[in-house]
This record gives C-alpha cells, sequence and structure tokens, in this order.
C-alpha cells in the first residue's frame, strides 16, 4: 500500500508520473538496500530484541511521511521523508519464513511441509496484494489523495506488535559454544592422547569472534538475486501502466480491483503450489514459471483496453506469481545455513525491492514519454530477460549437483 499510495498521491498533488514514479522507487529502493543488514541483526541478536525497536522507529517515520504529503510540504522535503521512510523499513516475510524452517525443524517430511509453509505464506501475501491495491485506490479516489497511506501504519504497528510478542516460534540466536575437553586419562590407558587429540580438533573447528559469512557468497544465492532483481521490474511496471491507463479510460477509481486479479491468480497459484509436489528441481520449475509469466505480460499489452478480458487473463497469468516467490525462498533454503537463513531470506526480498524500485522509476519516465501503451510492454521486457538469467542459475546448479552426486536429479 505504501508504494501504490504513493504513487496515487503524488500523481494527484503533482500530475506527474515521472515523480510520482520516482518518488515510489525512491522509498523502495532505501527499503531494500537496508533489509540485508537488519537480516543480520535478527540473526545475531534474535528477531524480538532487535525488531521491537526497529518497529517503534518505522512506526514513527511512516506517519512523518504521511503526515508531510497530507501538509503538501516541498517536493525536496517529500523526498527526504521518503528516503528516511525506506530506510526504516525491514522484511516481516524473510522474520516469517525462517519462524517456519525453525517451527518444522526434525519433522518427518520437512521439506514437504516447508514447501506447504512457503506457499502458504504466499497465499496470505497476495490476499493482502488483493485487499491493499483495492483499499489504497478508494482511499485516495473517494476518501482523500493521501489517506491511503495512514493505512499501512496502522497494519505495521498492530501486527508488528502481536507478532514479536509471539515468543514460542522465535528462533534462538545461534552463536558458537566454546567446549572444553574431557580429561585425557581415566587411569586404564585406554584413552591416554585422547584429549590432547580432542584439544586440537576443538581448536581448529572453534572461531567464536569469527565474523559471519554474508548470505550472498554461498552458491546459487547471488542469481536467484538478480533474477528476482530483474522480473521483479515486470510488476510495479505493470501496476503503474495499468493505473495510467485506467485513468486515461476514465476509469481510475477502479484500478485497485483490476490490480487484485492480478493476486487472485497468484493467491489460487500458491494453494495449488503447496498441495502438489512439482516435478524437478526448484530451478527448473523456475525456468518455467518466468517464461509462462512473460507470455502472460504480453496477453496484458494485447487485450489493454478490454479490462474484462485483462482481469481474466491476469488471474490466469497471476498462477506462477506465488510459486515463483516460493520456488526462490526454497532455493536460498537449501543454498544457506540456519545461521544465516534470515539474512539469505531478506536477500530475495531486497532483489525483488530493488526491481520494483527500478520498475517503478523506468515505468514513469515511459509513460510520460510514450502513454500507457508503450508503458504496458516494459513488464513482458523485463521479464523475458530474467528467463536466461533464470536458466543460467540451473545450468550451475546442476554442475554442482553434478559434482556432489552423479545420479541428482535437477
Amino acid at each position: 500500500m505504501m508504494s501504490l499510495g504513493i504513487v496515487l498521491a503524488l500523481n494527484h498533488l503533482y500530475d506527474n508520473w515521472t515523480v510520482a514514479g520516482t518518488m515510489s522507487a525512491t522509498y523502495i529502493f532505501c527499503a531494500a538496500i537496508v533489509t540485508p543488514f537488519y537480516a543480520r541483526l535478527f540473526d545475531r541478536f534474535g528477531q524480538r530484541r532487535v525488531g521491537v525497536v526497529a518497529l517503534a522507529v518505522q512506526t514513527v517515520v511512516m506517519l512523518g511521511f504521511a503526515f508531510g504529503a497530507a501538509f503538501r510540504i516541498p517536493i525536496p522535503a517529500l523526498f527526504a521523508l521518503a528516503v528516511v521512510t525506506g530506510l526504516a523499513q525491514f522484511s516481516f516475510g524473510a522474520l516469517v519464513r525462517t519462524r517456519w524452517a525453525y517451527a518444522l525443524r526434525g519433522k518427518e517430511d520437512e521439506d514437504s511441509l516447508l514447501n506447504t509453509a512457503y506457499a502458504l505464506e504466499s497465499a496470505i501475501d497476495e490476499i493482502v496484494f488483493i485487499v491493499g491495491p483495492i483499499l489504497a485506490a478508494f482511499l485516495a479516489t473517494s476518501v482523500n489523495p493521501v489517506s491511503q497511506l495512514f493505512v499501512p501504519v496502522i497494519a505495521a504497528a498492530t501486527g508488528g506488535t502481536v507478532f514479536f510478542s509471539l515468543k514460542g516460534t522465535q528462533p534462538p540466536v545461534m552463536t558458537p559454544v566454546d567446549v572444553t575437553a574431557p580429561a585425557a586419562d581415566t587411569g586404564n590407558g585406554e584413552d591416554a592422547g585422547r584429549g590432547p587429540r580432542i584439544n586440537a580438533l576443538l581448536k581448529r573447528n572453534r572461531r567464536p569472534h569469527a565474523r559471519t559469512r554474508s548470505a550472498l557468497l554461498y552458491p546459487g544465492v547471488w542469481i536467484v538475486v538478480v533474477v528476482f532483481v530483474v522480473f521483479n521490474m515486470s510488476f510495479t511496471a505493470f501496476d503503474v501502466s495499468v493505473t495510467a491507463n485506467m485513468k486515461a479510460m476514465g476509469v481510475e477509481q477502479f484500478v485497485g480491483l483490476q490490480l487484485a486479479m492480478f493476486a487472485v491468480g497468484s493467491c489460487i497459484g500458491a494453494i495449488v503450489f503447496g498441495s502438489v509436489k512439482f516435478p524437478g528441481s526448484h530451478w527448473k520449475l523456475m525456468v518455467q514459471f518466468l517464461a509462462i509469466l512473460t507470455c502472460g505480460f504480453v496477453s496484458f499489452r494485447l487485450s489493454m483496453n478490454h479490462l474484462i478480458l485483462l482481469g481474466a487473463l491476469e488471474v490466469l497469468a497471476g498462477l506462477v506469481v506465488s510459486p515463483m516467490f516460493a520456488t526462490g525462498n526454497l532455493i536460498i533454503k537449501e543454498s544457506v545455513p540456519a545461521q544465516s537463513l534470515t539474512e539469505g531470506l531478506a536477500w530475495v526480498t531486497t532483489g525483488g525491492s530493488v526491481g520494483a524500485s527500478l520498475g517503478s522509476s523506468v515505468a514513469g519516465v515511459v509513460l510520460d514519454a510514450g502513454g500507457p501503451a508503450l508503458g504496458l510492454m516494459m513488464p513482458f521486457i523485463f521479464t523475458g530477460c530474467a528467463v536466461p538469467l533464470a536458466f543460467v542459475g540451473w545450468l550451475m546448479a546442476r554442475r554442482r549437483a553434478m559434482r556432489m552426486s552423479p545420479t541428482a536429479d535437477v
């Protein structure tokens, strides 16, 4: 609601898609660059300890931005507030998915359960994406141009307070433990010399002061992040372009409902993905989902003036969106150790946010230059570029798997 709310508010106040798209992009980009750093703090000090303070700061600065827009402060000052608001954001999604991994550890068929859990999270996310745009558009067009900026503040403060109060699912902070070896000699000569050998082993493996390795350095993680940067550019480009198209058609009040159709399909796809085990590796599925989504965006451009048909195509194409996000999270789960999982999942969020920021900014410039027809070409161009990148990730994963096990199914 914040990113779309900024676009709706700024375009209404200044009638300029470039300003609206750039400010939304600024907010999203700032949120993206700090997400991994917050995640490292959560992994190192615990979710509740860090989250309570971070949530309080986030609530205050979001309120500041909303009031700044409401009182129409100068654009440079509002941009500064957008930067601060973005820097106060952290990834709730990464925290939740880390808790699922902790709660399901050691369960029978853990991988299948985690697949279902991540798909469930994606479905719940999509419910938010169904309700959020509809509510944002309704408030912006029917109540006040900036009223939609206050709802995310209330939602984050309320939901975040409840979330951090749940102590039972909070994963423990993983820290190195200094272990003292047992005595070397038990008196019968059998264990003579055993203590020194254990001590030497412990000294080699004990690194109490070593810095934690960045999750981005584990094999496969960086390529997932790059893929998420590129293909996530399509979503905000689509949102902004559809908003401009419907405004040009004189039906701006229905933009939230139109955008929600994409989320409806994604929600259905999440339920199916969590219920059915698809053959092949996660990388293979990612390539397939991206190819289908590219075709979907092409169909959106062809049906841009037929809103009912566009809505139906959004539902169909949206079926692969949540599975795409769940697959990316599962690849990260396989690639990083438990003590870096929150950071690894946060990098996926960061990649998506950077892509969303770039997509929003590019779409604003393209819309001012060429209108909605040109703007709606951006989504399938972006997603099409992500397909070969994911294919490279798949080949890299196959090569690693073959080195470890010649019979691996990748």
